[in-house]
């Protein structure tokens, strides 16, 4: 792993139990290393480090991750494994057990949207969503 630059999770003494939480939803996923204040991993080939902080900083939705996925099947797990224990909100945006919000997308939203015509539907029929539903996209 060759990341020059990668986020760093702050967590009150939840680090490892956070680390492995992620690691039992992704497939591609490891811990590279750890000790008692950092525990490094990566999720899909990308660098991450969970940091045992304490109590002084909150996540927050201005901060958020993106999982773009390819179908229908790849949203439902990532909604339903990452927001068990969570908050949900509108158009594919949850907030895990831990706080740190994630954006679970179609890879065929850029697509859809990027067409004039049919943008202003797909935007009518996301807004009404929390989890996106791939066929309802593309029906709008």
């Amino acid at each position: 792993m060759t990341n020059k630059i990668y986020a760093c999770l702050w967590s009150d003494g939840q680090a490892k139990q956070m680390v492995e939480h992620y690691c039992s939803i992704f497939k591609n996923s490891k811990i590279t290393a750890e000790n008692k204040i950092v525990v490094n991993f990566e999720l899909n080939d990308t660098k991450f480090m969970a940091l045992n902080g304490g109590p002084l900083y909150k996540f927050s939705p201005a901060n958020s991750y993106v999982i773009e996925c390819e179908n229908q099947e790849e949203i439902d797990h990532y909604w339903d494994k990452l927001g068990e224990g969570g908050t949900y909100s509108q158009c594919g945006w949850l907030a895990d057990k831990f706080g740190v919000s994630w954006q679970i997308v179609p890879k065929v939203l850029g697509q859809l949207m990027s067409d004039p015509e049919k943008s202003p539907r797909v935007i009518q029929a996301f807004m009404a969503m929390t989890k996106f539903d791939i066929q309802k996209l593309i029906n709008a």
